[in-house]
């Protein structure tokens, strides 16, 4: 797979966390940019100009891009919040220029737009009195920013720690994060939907998985493997050598490719 051009130096750092994360998705999946443009409503130069950051990532490519790569969009959807927050236009090809000192800001600047750490709002003029009360509310900007703030530091974990990205679940960001692998077993329920076998975890049927893949899908694909007779070993959510194996005998069994890797044609067997 060709190497990633280096993202531009002024890039916001929320924002190219935000293009790491989704770069890192779209090469586990395994499709190109050519393969996006066909299963998204993105051409391929929509994508190549988002994922080298020579444009600002919409909203809706983020969701488009974890469906098709079969991953739960919520903690994509909350760095892309991060991204925009605060942020009413920004010039879409305009990426060369580094940030200005805070010297340089107007002084009209609010601040709020001020970076939150070691500045503060300037005081009034010595001609006019401060008012008594103020009759506007309290902003809740700032509380925003830290929650949000927590946030990231909530998403970056997960993705670092190799957390689930998974499209079909309860829609609770409480449950969007999860960690699966050695240690832990799940249960596999029998049942079918829309005439197709399930077994309670996940109702994708082309989400790419491969060696240490982790996530519901994994569980899915464990879980409908022993349905059919062989042994992923342990029902973990971890895509390890067994779980190959056991791909690779029933893709075997099926006549299909015997690469181990679980993608539309071997999720089509394995709903049967």
């Amino acid at each position: 797979m060709p190497r990633w051009k280096e993202l531009p130096s002024g890039l916001p750092e929320r924002e190219r966390q935000l293009l790491v994360q989704l770069r890192r998705l779209k090469d586990r999946s395994g499709f190109g940019l050519a393969a996006l443009s066909v299963k998204t409503s993105y051409s391929r130069s929509s994508w190549e100009r988002y994922l080298n950051g020579k444009q600002p990532v919409p909203r809706g490519a983020v969701e488009e891009l974890a469906r098709v790569c079969g991953a739960d969009p919520t903690p994509l959807l909350v760095l892309h919040e991060l991204v925009h927050e605060a942020v009413t236009e920004r010039p879409p090809t305009d990426r060369s220029a580094e940030a200005l000192p805070a010297e340089a800001l107007p002084a009209e600047v609010p601040a709020e737009a001020l970076p939150a750490e070691g500045l503060s709002a300037p005081p009034p003029p010595v001609d006019e009195p401060a008012p008594a009360s103020s009759p506007v509310p309290p902003r809740r900007l700032v509380p925003l920013r830290y929650a949000l703030a927590g946030a990231v530091l909530a998403v970056a974990a997960g993705f670092g720690g190799g957390t689930l990205l998974a499209p079909d679940g309860p829609d609770t960001a409480a449950q969007a994060v999860q960690t699966y692998g050695p240690g832990r077993t799940y249960d596999c329920a029998a049942q079918r939907k829309d005439g197709l076998a399930h077994a309670g975890h996940s109702l994708t049927t082309d989400a790419l998985i491969d060696i240490n893949g982790n996530g519901r899908d994994v569980v899915e694909a464990q879980c409908l493997l022993r349905r059919h007779g062989f042994d992923p070993g342990a029902v973990d959510g971890l895509y390890g050598p067994a779980s190959k194996e056991a791909v690779r005998k029933f893709q075997a069994a099926r006549r299909l490719v015997e690469d181990g890797i679980v993608g539309p044609d071997t999720w089509a067997e394995l709903r049967r």
